[in-house]
């Protein structure tokens, strides 16, 4: 039995009588909600998503969609994950359960999330993206295209190792980051590098196997442009509230503005 529509619902969704969906929500044609899930005020669903899909571990605890989502056709959200507040997906994303997902996250098109995954504040995945169980990235890391973060170190098996990936870290395009490994802060990894080894915090991991290079801090925009292209804060904003744009802006001591004189 399924609830009955408003305006904002097509008449060819399905949505649940249990579920809890905020009055000014849009749902396409096709979409399925099911009871199990929690969505926000201005949520934009495209056609043919299914959101609250039971995990195959039986786990029906509730899927919670914050405000202002944009989640576009064909995406797939399962039950008993959480997604905060200025959530964007692009096409066929799936984003399974016991997922943490935080503030302003972007996923793009046929990136594949698996559950019990941690994606923090602001993390960006491009398109064709795969993130294995148990991983976590970061607030503000970036993962380019066709990335895939993995976690079985002896497949098939039950050892599982998620990956980290460190706040304003960016894995470039097609590099694979292996079991357990821990990419830290405002490091960079190279296009199709295979990552087997820690990266540390602001260095540069390069190949196939991957070694580290060099810092981060040493690789320019350009050849012509003495300007550091890491960390990138530096000269990146497009995307991001104008609070955090000025909080980066700040030096490391300097405390924030009060509006008290």
């Amino acid at each position: 039995m399924w609830s009955q529509f408003t305006m904002a619902i097509s008449p060819d969704a399905r949505v649940s009588p249990q579920a809890r969906v905020a009055p000014d929500a849009d749902i396409g044609p096709f979409s399925i909600v099911h009871g199990s899930t929690v969505i926000g005020p201005g949520a934009r669903i495209g056609s043919h998503c299914e959101l609250g899909h039971a995990a195959p571990d039986g786990d029906q605890s509730v899927l919670v969609i914050g405000a202002r989502a944009l989640i576009r056709s064909h995406s797939v959200l399962y039950a008993g994950s959480s997604i905060g507040d200025d959530f964007e997906t692009g096409h066929r994303v799936t984003v399974r359960e016991r997922t943490r997902v935080g503030l302003g996250v972007r996923i793009g098109t046929s990136s594949d999330v698996q559950g019990d995954c941690v994606l923090e504040d602001y993390v960006r995945l491009h398109s064709g993206v795969f993130v294995a169980k148990l991983c976590a990235v970061r607030q503000f890391a970036w993962l380019m295209p066709n990335v895939t973060l993995t976690n079985d170190p002896t497949p098939p098996s039950e050892n599982l190792r998620g990956c980290e990936v460190g706040e304003r870290a960016v894995v470039a395009a097609g590099a694979l980051v292996l079991p357990g490994v821990t990419i830290g802060a405002d490091a960079l990894v190279g296009a199709k590098a295979c990552v087997g080894i820690d990266v540390p915090p602001g260095m540069v991991a390069l190949g196939v196997p991957a070694r580290i290079t060099g810092k981060a801090s040493g690789v320019r925009l350009r050849a012509d442009d003495p300007q550091a292209a890491y960390p990138w804060i530096g000269h990146f904003h497009r995307g991001y509230p104008q609070d955090v744009v000025e909080s980066w802006k700040r030096k490391p001591n300097e405390p924030e503005r009060s509006d008290v004189p």
